[in-house]
C-alpha cells in the first residue's frame, strides 16, 4: 500500500482538519468527525444534514456549504457514522427550522441515521428522512438489502440544500427530496480496486483486461466481471440499465452526472462524459444540465459512475441555484449547444504543377514506413531515458504524412514547406516544432530549386540543422538528435560533388556513430537531463531517430539507382 499517511487509525480526522482549515466558511465539531456550517445554527432555515462513511472523499464533507449540507457527518472509512455522532450533528446544524437527513441506502447508515432522527425527535427537534437508492445493478435480483445510494445522491443534496437557502419549510424541502431521489437512476464500473488504508491490501483483484460492474462504493464487488470495453461500449451499458428500470421517462429533460470513482484520470471522465452525451441525444432524449469530474469516490478506485435525474421545471430550478462549496462545480452544468469552432482555413502554398511522384515519393515512404517501424523501438528507449512517447509522436507524423500522398507537391522546397506543415500539426511535445522547423529551414534552403544537386541538399540539411537549435537552445555534445544531426550534416557537406547516393550513405553512417556516442554523454538537454546519470549506457532515441530516417532514405536512394 503506497498512500501519504500518518497514522492510518487519525487518517479521517487529519483529512477533515484540513479540509477545514482550506474553508473558512466550515467548523469542525471538537472531538468529532462532523463538518459544518459556520453559524448554521443561527440561521431560521431547514438544515440539510448528509454523511457516511470516509473515504468517499469529496462527499460528503465537500458538499458543505452554501446552497448545499448544512452539515456532514463521517464515520470512519467506509464505516457509517454512530448514531451519537449523528445526533450532535443534528444539535450543530438545528436553526429551530427541522433538519432534512439524506441518507444512502446502506444498511448502516439507514440504521444510524434513523435511529439519530429517533433520539433527536424524542428531544424534541423536527426531523425527516430521505434514503436515496439510485443504484440500478442490483435491479434483477431480489435476494439483497436493496438498491444502494451512491454518486446520484451528491444531486440529491443539491436539491435539498437549494429548497432549504430558499426558505423552503421542512415538509416542502423533503419533498423535493425525495422527489429527486425517486427519479435518480446511477450505474457503476471499475477498472480497478481500492485499498482501505486500515486494511493495506486492495478490496479485490481485477486481471489487467477485466473490469467489475455494478459496484458499490465501499470497495465491494459489483454483479458482474468482464473484459474491458472501449468508453463508447462502456457508456452504453450504464446508461441503458440507467433507462431499464423505469425511473426516467422515454420523453421530458434530464440531468446528467458523470463521476469518476477516485483512481481515474481526468482525461478518461471527460471522455466517458462525451460518449453519455453523444448516447442521450443520439436516442432523443433531452440533456438540459450535465456535470463530470469527482464527486463521491470510493478512495483511488478506478472507474466511473453514471448518473440519470428526471427534471421538471422545479427541480431545475433548484439545481440552477447558486451553491458554493469547496466541491460542487462553478460551472452552470448547462450543455454547449455549439461545441465547435469551424477552424481557420488551411494555409496555402499556392503550388501549381505535378504532384509528388517516382523516386521522390518513394525515398520519402521509406523514411515514413521506416519510423513507422521503428515505433516499438523507440518507445522502449524512450521509456528508459524520457517519457516514452517519441516512437508514438514520430509514428503518428508518419502516417499524417502517407495520408496527404496526393497533395504533397514533386518541388523539393514545396514539398519540405508541406511535410513541415504536416508534422507541425501531426506531432505535439518536443519532437513535432523540432521536426517542424529542421524542415521549414530545408525547405527554405532549397527555395526556387527544381532539381537539387547533392550540393543543395547538403546545405538544406545543416539549415534544418541549425534551425533546430536556434528554436530547441541545445547543440552538439548535449545528447539529443543534434548528436547525429550535426555529424549527418558535416559528412553530407563533406561528400562535396560525390552523387547523392554516397552523401547519403556518408550522412547516414555518421548519424548512426553519433546516435551511439550518446550513449557515454551525460544529458544536458532535453527531457533526458532530468534523468541525470541514470541514462548512462542508454542511446539518446531522438539521436537514434534520426540515424533510422536517414538510412532509410540512403537504401531508398541505393535500391533506385
Amino acid at each position: 500500500m503506497k498512500k501519504l499517511l500518518n497514522d492510518p487509525r487519525n487518517v479521517v480526522v487529519e483529512s477533515l482538519t484540513g479540509l477545514v482549515r482550506m474553508n473558512p466558511g466550515l467548523r469542525l465539531l471538537e472531538g468529532s468527525r462532523t463538518v459544518v456550517e459556520a453559524g448554521a445554527s443561527e440561521r431560521g432555515r431547514v438544515a440539510v444534514l448528509s454523511g457516511g462513511g470516509a473515504g468517499h472523499e469529496p462527499a460528503h464533507a465537500g458538499f458543505v456549504g452554501a446552497g448545499m449540507l448544512t452539515g456532514a457527518v463521517s464515520g470512519e472509512v467506509f464505516t457509517s457514522p454512530s448514531a451519537d455522532d449523528i445526533l450532535a450533528g443534528i444539535r450543530a446544524v438545528d436553526s429551530g427550522a427541522g433538519v432534512l437527513l439524506i441518507v444512502k441506502n446502506y444498511t448502516g447508515d439507514r440504521l444510524n441515521f434513523g435511529l439519530a432522527a429517533e433520539l433527536a425527535r424524542a428531544d424534541g427537534f423536527d426531523v425527516r428522512m430521505v434514503v436515496v437508492a439510485d443504484d440500478v445493478a442490483l435491479a434483477g435480483s431480489s435476494d439483497h438489502a436493496g438498491h444502494r445510494g451512491i454518486a446520484g445522491t451528491v444531486l440529491v443534496h443539491k436539491i435539498a440544500g437549494a429548497a432549504a437557502a430558499a426558505g423552503q419549510d421542512l415538509d416542502a424541502a423533503a419533498r423535493a427530496a425525495q422527489s429527486a431521489a425517486d427519479s435518480l437512476a446511477t450505474m457503476g464500473v471499475a477498472l480497478g480496486s481500492c485499498t482501505v488504508p486500515a486494511a493495506g491490501s486492495p478490496s479485490f483483484e481485477l486481471g489487467e483486461d477485466e473490469v467489475e460492474w455494478g459496484l458499490g462504493i465501499h470497495g465491494e464487488q459489483g454483479v458482474e466481471r468482464s473484459a474491458l470495453a472501449s468508453a463508447a461500449e462502456t457508456v452504453d451499458r450504464l446508461l441503458s440499465a440507467c433507462l431499464a428500470v423505469g425511473r426516467i421517462p422515454d420523453a421530458g429533460r434530464l440531468a446528467l452526472l458523470v463521476n469518476n470513482l477516485g483512481g481515474s484520470s481526468a482525461m478518461e471522465v471527460s471522455l466517458v462524459a462525451d460518449a453519455a452525451l453523444t448516447w442521450l441525444q443520439e436516442r432523443g432524449l433531452d440533456v438540459v444540465r450535465a456535470w463530470s469530474g469527482t464527486f463521491l469516490t470510493a478512495m483511488e478506485m478506478e472507474g466511473v459512475s453514471v448518473s440519470l435525474l428526471a427534471v421538471d421545471d422545479g427541480l431545475l430550478d433548484l439545481l440552477d441555484a447558486p451553491a458554493q462549496t469547496s466541491a460542487w462545480p462553478a460551472l452552470s452544468g448547462r450543455v454547449n449547444a455549439e461545441p465547435f469552432l469551424a477552424a481557420p482555413p488551411a494555409e496555402a502554398f499556392g503550388l501549381k504543377g505535378p504532384a509528388l511522384a517516382g523516386r521522390g515519393w518513394t525515398v520519402l515512404e521509406a523514411v515514413l514506413r521506416a519510423l513507422q517501424d521503428a515505433e516499438p523501438e523507440l518507445t522502449a528507449m524512450d521509456q528508459q531515458v524520457g517519457d516514452g512517447d517519441l516512437g508514438h509522436s514520430l509514428d503518428r507524423g508518419a502516417r499524417a504524412v502517407l495520408q496527404e500522398q496526393a497533395s504533397l507537391p514533386c518541388r523539393a522546397d514545396l514539398l519540405l514547406r508541406r511535410v513541415s506543415a504536416v508534422v507541425r500539426k501531426s506531432i505535439g511535445g518536443t519532437s513535432g516544432p523540432l521536426y517542424a522547423v529542421f524542415l521549414l529551414k530545408a525547405s527554405e534552403a532549397l527555395t526556387g530549386i527544381d532539381r537539387p544537386a547533392s550540393a543543395d541538399w547538403a546545405r538544406a540539411l545543416a539549415a534544418g540543422q541549425h534551425g533546430i537549435q536556434d528554436l530547441g537552445g541545445a547543440g552538439p555534445g548535449d545528447r539529443t538528435m543534434l548528436d547525429a544531426l550535426a555529424p549527418a550534416a558535416e559528412a553530407f557537406a563533406g561528400a562535396g560533388s560525390e552523387p547523392l547516393v554516397v552523401a547519403l550513405r556518408a550522412a547516414a553512417d555518421a548519424a548512426r556513430a553519433g546516435a551511439e556516442a550518446t550513449a557515454d554523454m551525460a544529458p544536458r538537454r532535453g527531457r533526458s537531463s532530468y534523468a541525470g546519470d541514470r541514462v548512462k549506457g542508454h542511446l539518446d532515441p531522438g539521436a537514434w531517430a534520426v540515424y533510422l530516417w536517414l538510412d532509410a532514405a540512403a537504401r531508398a536512394v541505393e535500391s533506385s539507382d
